[in-house]
């Protein structure tokens, strides 16, 4: 007992140090919390960087979602699963599950949004020098 007690002080102490030595703790001599550090720009270097990748992410989850009943993540499958428990009796299931499908079913347009928003992104960045300006 006395070595875990032991242990858990240390790892305590040491927890709190490093904690200490990030700054987070930091404070100004009057009391009052030291100001979070502001974005100095856009990022627009690192997403015209990431812009390939954000792109293929939104096309897999289009392609999961708009997938047919044998897919895991769909919605035809999703709306087979309401159908099922509505079938069986399972009210509160079903209510459940429709929800999930109803916000399901909201993400395609917003998905189909971003990759717009994306288009116009890599054309920026395409005219921008992918920018480094």
């Amino acid at each position: 007992m006395y070595v875990r007690r032991r242990r858990r002080t240390l790892l305590v102490g040491l927890a709190t140090a490093a904690l200490l030595a990030t700054g987070a703790g930091a404070a100004t001599a009057d009391g009052t919390p030291a100001p979070a550090a502001t974005p100095t720009g856009d990022g627009a270097q690192a997403l015209c960087k990431r812009a390939p990748k954000i792109d293929r992410r939104i096309d897999r989850a289009l392609e999961r979602l708009n997938a047919g009943a044998d897919r895991r993540g769909s919605i035809a499958r999703l709306q087979q699963r309401v159908d099922n428990a509505k079938a069986a009796g399972h009210t509160e299931v079903a209510t459940f599950l429709q929800d999930r499908l109803t916000f399901r079913k909201s993400l395609v347009p917003t998905l189909r949004k971003r990759q717009g928003d994306l288009a116009d992104v890599r054309t920026w960045c395409r005219d921008n020098k992918d920018g480094a300006s």
